[in-house]
């Protein structure tokens, strides 16, 4: 008679912690896979188990994005490591025009890492990728020796399909164009600020982290053929997408500091730490570069989605050589709106 076998105990998730053997490919790494991640991305190709994805795709043409995410905190108001990394390939993706599908995600994880907060990224991940309509269809989990990161890194890969027709690049914006964003700026970068040097206001902050590509849909929907480029003003805020912008199309840009829309308590936030809102990043707004005629149609279809009620137009593309971002104040004076100098937020995404 052969000896029982032995089933494998549950990880403790309350007070385990990741150790090496997690990464080491061995049947703990296997646990942890089967008890935190697997429940948490769940679908059908991910429960194949094998080492890749294989998905049928339409025909047309592909977009690819990748991006790392390192932030501090891990935890934010209005968000977490696990939706940010989602949202922002998402939105990256998105930003071609295209529909996003399936997303890939790579965790570095510390030695010593709390499994419970591994879970709830984990989770927070799922749940965002499935409100969003993607699926996390492969990844990878490696373990490095304690101090040699800081709790956990994430980088994620994404891929979409671009609608027939559409083609959206800095390099087509035109004098003429109308520069429309979706809402206020800075909720996201002040939202890390504060809770990293644990500021309270009587109004709580929260992070705009946010998956655009059912906007973006509906943009495409009204105005595809007149869209020029769209953008989500990350790292470096609007200032430095728009410099972008003019740089690679040739052109300048000119807005208008009383069109740009800035919640109070960010605006007094940014003013206490002494942030220019322009630069301060954004994980759930978009700027849409439109020609003019299609404008207030794209406008209209913007308003009509929860993540774009706050549209308006900010300015317009101008014929300038020198291909300089400028402002027109609040106060009526002029202001040239260079690239971002520095690091005005450390590890905001």
């Amino acid at each position: 008679m052969s000896p029982p076998r032995l089933r494998p105990r549950r990880l403790d998730i309350r007070n385990g912690r990741v150790d090496l053997s997690h990464g080491a490919g061995g049947r703990a790494m296997a646990q942890l896979i089967d008890e935190i991640f697997r429940p948490a991305f769940d679908n059908p190709i991910l429960d194949r188990g094998n080492d890749q994805a294989a998905f049928e795709v339409p025909a047309g043409r592909m977009v690819m994005s990748t991006d790392g995410y390192v932030i501090s905190p891990l935890f934010f108001p209005g968000g977490d490591i696990g939706s940010l990394a989602v949202h922002g390939t998402i939105n990256d993706v998105a930003m071609a025009g295209a529909r996003p599908l399936h997303l890939a995600a790579s965790y570095i994880l510390e030695e010593g890492f709390a499994l419970a907060d591994l879970q709830r990224i984990a989770t927070s991940m799922g749940r965002a990728a499935r409100e969003a309509g993607v699926a996390i269809v492969t990844g990878d989990t490696k373990v490095v020796e304690r101090g040699k990161a800081d709790g956990v890194f994430i980088s994620t890969t994404g891929i979409g399909l671009v609608p027939a027709g559409l083609e959206l690049s800095a390099d087509q914006a035109r004098p003429g164009d109308r520069v429309i964003l979706s809402g206020c700026i800075g909720d996201h970068g002040v939202a890390i600020m504060s809770k990293r040097a644990n500021l309270g206001f009587e109004t709580e902050i929260l992070s705009d982290s946010a998956a655009l590509n059912g906007l973006v849909a509906d943009m495409v929907r009204a105005a595809g053929p007149s869209l020029r480029v769209m953008r989500d003003p990350t790292r470096g805020g609007l200032a430095t997408v728009l410099n972008e912008i003019a740089q690679q199309s040739g052109t300048g840009i000119l807005i208008e500091e009383r069109a740009i829309p800035v919640r109070p308590e960010v605006a007094a936030a940014c003013e206490l730490l002494g942030l220019d809102p322009l630069y301060v990043a954004n994980e759930g707004k978009l700027v849409a570069i439109v020609a003019p005629d299609a404008a207030a149609t794209l406008l209209s279809a913007m308003h009509a989605h929860p993540l774009g009620r706050g549209a308006v137009v900010i300015g317009e593309v101008t014929d300038d050589e020198q291909r300089f971002v400028q402002m027109t104040t609040s106060f009526g004076g002029g202001r040239i709106v260079d690239w971002l100098a520095g690091e005005q937020l450390p590890r905001i995404c």
